[in-house]
């Protein structure tokens, strides 16, 4: 009785085993964005909470989230120049949504710092209105890229 050699080549021939497929869909920067752009926002909606019933464990929850968001906004630089070192597809034109979320990012920094002081008039007057002006730069961002992308039929 003769026992044959199952091998690779056996199941698929001689094919090359290769992956043949390319990176597909969204590209990556944007998808980290969107990360970020959520812990600003939660951070907005703990800074709200922190006005309405002052402990200072909304406060802290803040400052996290907007620590997370900034060090999100640094993974999303990254994911972006791999976007274009690869080749992705990147809507065009970008320009507006990179100035809105620079923007937005630059305002979280100086917000991080005013929620680093101590006290609850620290973050109530300054801080609160930072957050939520994040969130309005934020949505006008998204707002525009929307409609350049259907404007232009780029993106999707």
């Amino acid at each position: 009785m003769k026992h044959a050699m199952i091998t690779e080549a056996t199941f698929f021939g001689d094919a090359d085993l290769r992956p043949t497929a390319k990176p597909r869909g969204r590209p990556m920067h944007k998808m980290v964005v969107s990360f970020s752009a959520a812990y600003f926002a939660g951070a907005f909606i703990t800074d709200l909470v922190y006005w309405r019933i002052p402990d200072v464990l909304w406060e802290r929850f803040s400052i996290w989230l907007i620590t997370a968001g900034l060090i999100m906004a640094g993974f999303a630089a990254i994911a972006y120049v791999i976007d274009l070192a690869g080749s992705r597809q990147i809507d065009r034109p970008a320009w507006p949504r990179v100035v809105g979320y620079a923007l937005a990012v630059s305002l979280s920094l100086i917000n991080a710092f005013v929620h680093s002081r101590d006290g609850y008039t620290a973050v109530v007057p300054t801080g609160l209105m930072l957050s939520g002006l994040v969130v309005v730069v934020l949505l006008l961002t998204a707002w525009v890229g929307i409609a350049l992308a259907n404007r232009h039929r780029v993106g999707g």
